[in-house]
């Protein structure tokens, strides 16, 4: 099987392409205003129309209210919502409701009493992304390049399908996926020679590496 790639925090048009002739299966627009990697709707908007058919267009908001929900999906055409906040299931439910778009739910981990959101949010989201837990105090809830102890994750049964991300690179993202079973991996400053600058390169380095390992070695399940 193949394995699937999301690149987050695009901010330019020619980003967008390097991700989708590297062959990665979504493209990820942050709208969270602190991050370095934001893009307003505006931008997003542009960023989107110039995404080729096939190539998924998934926006990341954190604790967005619904007026900010309605100018985003009402300008920008998002084919996924990436919740990144402290949205409850309760919230999860309802956006998804609301806009009828597919729900990625991140979670932060950072040891096994967190794992029990993985039921939590499973019963309500239709994707899990799986992240490193930020530090307290940490402006970014996500992005931090940061990663986690993988054999956390390396379970036998999950409520929904599920991406692996937190400091993953082009040099760990193989061992990151034998170790856990992930058959889908984010990136976002794992392909950047600068915050919130990607590089093609880094990011055809990471999609190739994460692609070979189903042709190498066998997955951990």
């Amino acid at each position: 099987m193949d394995i699937r790639v999301k690149v987050c925090g695009l901010t330019a048009l020619d980003q967008v392409a390097a991700v989708a002739e590297a062959g990665a299966h979504y493209a990820g627009f942050n709208f969270f205003p602190k991050s370095p990697r934001f893009a307003d709707v505006a931008l997003a908007r542009d960023l989107a129309l110039a995404a080729p058919v096939g190539l998924a267009k998934v926006g990341l908001v954190v604790n967005a209210d619904d007026e900010t929900l309605d100018r985003i999906t009402g300008e920008v055409p998002l084919d996924m919502l990436q919740l990144h906040g402290r949205e409850t299931p309760e919230r999860v439910a309802e956006i998804k409701h609301r806009y009828g778009l597919p729900i990625i739910k991140a979670i932060g981990i950072a040891d096994e009493a967190d794992l029990t959101q993985i039921a939590t949010y499973g019963a309500v989201a239709d994707q899990l992304l799986v992240d490193a837990k930020p530090p307290k105090n940490a402006v970014l809830p996500g992005g931090n390049g940061l990663a986690f102890d993988w054999r956390l994750v390396n379970r036998k049964y999950w409520p929904c399908p599920w991406m692996l991300a937190g400091g993953l690179t082009p040099d760990n993202v193989a061992e990151a996926i034998r170790m856990t079973g992930a058959r889908q991996v984010d990136v976002a400053s794992g392909v950047e020679s600068a915050p919130g600058v990607k590089d093609a390169a880094l990011i055809r380095a990471f999609v190739d590496a994460a692609k070979g390992v189903s042709k190498g070695a066998p997955i951990l399940r």
